[in-house]
């Protein structure tokens, strides 16, 4: 079981890199993407490690808000839609 759920893991992750737009903007240069973590890795890790960890959780929260807003705001369009449909029937 505990190989399956590092897989999940591990595929979760590489979800969180494509939905960053990432893969785009390095065309799926794996070098780079590496680099990118690798520089990540050492801000964290550096002087202003404290700093840099706040502003990325800061970041990524507020892109999970806006994601989460905007899939609340469809879901409520299509059922604004189907409730239209339901009624020109």
């Amino acid at each position: 079981m505990a190989r399956r759920e590092r897989t999940r893991h591990l595929i979760e992750l590489g979800g969180l890199v494509q939905k960053a737009g990432l893969v785009l903007v390095t065309d799926d240069d794996r070098a780079m993407l590496y680099g990118a973590f690798l520089d990540a890795a050492f801000r964290m890790q550096g002087d202003d490690g404290t700093y840099a960890r706040i502003l990325f959780k800061r970041r990524g929260a507020r892109a999970f808000a806006a994601e989460a807003g905007h899939a609340a705001e469809a879901a409520r369009e299509a059922r604004r839609q189907i409730t239209r449909d339901d009624e020109d029937v």
